[in-house]
């Protein structure tokens, strides 16, 4: 069952009353349908704006998260992005809508398997996914013009600073796992990085090795 105009005009109406502005972003997610990515006994709640329980311990963000995440990455249409952290699919699946190419990574075999089953269904063809060790990136793929970090770290991993191209951008939680994170905005240039704070966020810790299921 796919999901219907007043979920989606609820849905957008929460986007933008959170500041979710940028139209590209907007058409995105309007475009890929969360219920598609909500399984089990939450599925009926897909279409709030509030994160929610996955497989493998983990969680789905909420779509104000996902779409003010992806709007401060400046994602371009030849742009190649990396996003650690696949976990439902649903954020990758954005980022394919707005990107040339999403790379993906995930320490959990079964959420990279459902994932990659959803992005089928989509017919989303510009999705690559691995199941490795995302705090180390995908150093075989870089540079990338944009990466996404969907778990906290204390500081911005170094391999991925090293993996970002001149230019490019990069977004993610950072702060002690149990309390408050920041989302920071990344911005690689000539002669070092600027950073800066956009908002109060909460956050899985980014684990190093792979996951047991």
């Amino acid at each position: 069952m796919s999901w219907n105009a007043e979920q989606k005009m609820r849905l957008l109406f929460a986007l933008r009353s959170k500041g979710v502005t940028e139209k590209a972003v907007l058409t995105a997610m309007e475009n890929i349908d969360r219920g598609l990515f909500v399984q089990g006994l939450f599925a009926d709640r897909a279409y709030e704006d509030t994160p929610l329980p996955i497989i493998c311990g983990q969680t789905i963000s909420q779509p104000s998260i996902v779409g003010l995440m992806t709007q401060a990455l400046e994602v371009g249409p030849r742009d190649k992005v990396l996003e650690l952290g696949t976990g439902s699919g649903y954020q990758a699946a954005i980022l394919s809508q707005l990107a040339r190419r999403v790379y993906t990574v995930d320490r959990f075999r079964r959420l990279v398997a459902q994932a990659q089953d959803v992005f089928d269904q989509l017919g989303l063809t510009n999705i690559i996914t691995f199941t490795a060790d995302g705090s180390y990136g995908l150093p075989d793929h870089a540079p990338f013009d944009r990466i996404i970090v969907t778990a906290a770290a204390e500081d911005p991993p170094g391999p991925l600073l090293a993996q970002l191209r001149i230019g490019g951008i990069m977004v993610l939680p950072v702060g002690q796992s149990d309390a408050v994170q920041s989302l920071i905005k990344v911005r690689r240039t000539e002669t070092g990085f600027e950073y800066d704070e956009l908002l109060k966020v909460r956050f899985v810790p980014l684990l190093e090795g792979l996951g047991r299921e």
